[in-house]
């Protein structure tokens, strides 16, 4: 059970990746509160898997950067 498949992270570009991890961000502090407090969460499975979504989100972000770099680099060299 993802909240993004990993195909359709590849596709994403980085606004949108931008965009996701400030919502998965917020959701996930908004749980870590609730549980902080005492709260009964309704899925508590859901904060593992948010902070899962979040590390992917920053992997496919990290590798689309260097990617970049490197693109530049050698159309510099060039």
């Amino acid at each position: 059970m993802a909240l993004i498949k990993k195909n359709e992270l590849k596709s994403l570009n980085q606004a949108v990746i931008n965009e996701k991890l400030s919502e998965f961000n917020k959701e996930l502090m908004k749980l870590n509160t609730q549980r902080a407090v005492g709260t009964t969460i309704e899925n508590p499975g859901r904060i593992k898997l948010l902070r899962r979504t979040i590390a992917k989100l920053l992997t496919i972000q990290n590798m689309k950067s260097k990617l970049d770099e490197t693109k530049s680099r050698e159309a510099k060299s060039k």
